[in-house]
């Protein structure tokens, strides 16, 4: 078995269940993605797309074969939406680069008064679109899986665009999904949401401190605010 076929078809067993290789490899990719994002690095998304490629294959259990019982179409879609946010991403940090805003690919700021309301309404209204949509495809918990799909995209977002406060969303993401995964049998994905968890509540602690040193130095035009 080559490397591919080792990936695609290995599994191993977690607390009595089988779960897939696959599995495990895409959220270590997803845990290196945060420590680059952790550290304002470029190379947060792409590796972080690497991890997404993967655990789209995971989720869509009625597509790909994997030992789970249960179908998460929420988190499947969250792999696409991740995908194209993560392009995006990765193009404003380069850019941010290019125009010399230091070693690091962002300088952290707390969103406006005006984004925050934004985010408000994008979370209510992106999980109330979502649920009827992953309940009628037979989606596992789809409320729950609506929330991480939507808090999930805007947590994305808010990385991109150099926002403190998508820690906290990441951190409200990860309250939900752990026990969702955990009934679903996904363990090494709840694993990795515990963790992510920790390393949410340092990132934030981090991005505050810089955000707070930064703040004299730079402060966003309303044109930089709306962009």
């Amino acid at each position: 078995m080559g490397p591919l076929g080792w990936l695609l078809d290995a599994q191993v067993q977690v607390a009595g269940s089988p779960v897939l290789a696959r599995e495990i490899v895409g959220n270590a990719f997803g845990l290196v993605s945060a420590l680059f994002g952790l550290r304002r690095l470029v190379w947060a998304w792409p590796v972080g797309m690497v991890g997404n490629a993967l655990l789209l294959t995971v989720f869509l259990g009625g597509v790909f074969a994997t030992p789970q019982e249960h179908d998460l179409y929420g988190q499947a879609g969250r792999q696409v939406f991740f995908f194209a946010v993560s392009v995006y991403g990765w193009w404003r940090w380069r850019r941010n680069r290019r125009a010399d805003v230091g070693q690091a690919a962002v300088v952290p700021r707390w969103a406006t008064g005006r984004e925050r309301l934004m985010l408000l309404l994008a979370a209510g209204l992106g999980t109330a679109a979502a649920y009827p949509v992953l309940k009628a495809l037979g989606s596992w918990g789809p409320l729950a899986d609506a929330w991480i799909l939507t808090g999930s995209l805007l947590a994305t977002y808010g990385m991109a665009r150099g926002w403190v406060e998508f820690w906290l969303l990441w951190i409200a993401v990860d309250a939900v999904g752990v026990p969702l995964l955990l009934r679903g049998g996904f363990y090494p994905s709840a694993v990795m949401y515990l963790i992510y968890g920790a390393l949410c509540a340092w990132g934030f602690a981090a991005w505050w401190r810089t955000s707070r040193a930064a703040a004299p130095a730079r402060t966003p035009s309303y044109r930089e605010a709306v962009a």
